[in-house]
């Protein structure tokens, strides 16, 4: 079965903390869009979910963005967590191009 995550674009001007006490976790797209990345957010818990059947720069995941129309493909390239607490703190996805 595909892992899949559900993102949304990260509203302008704010701050990550902020993000975290709501219960988003800020999240980076890379290559999506050749060399720009994407800020977005997704829900804390669903993404703790997914990173117990995750392995960083292995595993495909299916991202949806409804905000812009946006689906693809992507490897998880980094996982950030607070040193003790282990709560985590951004993720970084990378765009995979499709098989042709």
């Amino acid at each position: 079965m595909p892992l899949s995550i559900q993102c949304q674009k990260r509203p302008l001007n704010t701050k990550p903390n902020a993000l975290r006490r709501e219960g988003l976790l800020p999240t980076t797209l890379y290559g999506h869009n050749g060399t720009e990345s994407m800020q977005l957010v997704v829900d804390k818990k669903e993404a703790a979910l997914m990173l117990r059947d995750v392995k960083v720069n292995e595993t495909i995941i299916n991202v949806d963005i409804p905000d812009l129309s946006w689906k693809g493909e992507v490897i998880l390239k980094e996982i950030q967590a607070h040193p003790w607490k282990r709560s985590l703190i951004h993720l970084s996805f990378c765009y995979v191009l499709p098989n042709k």
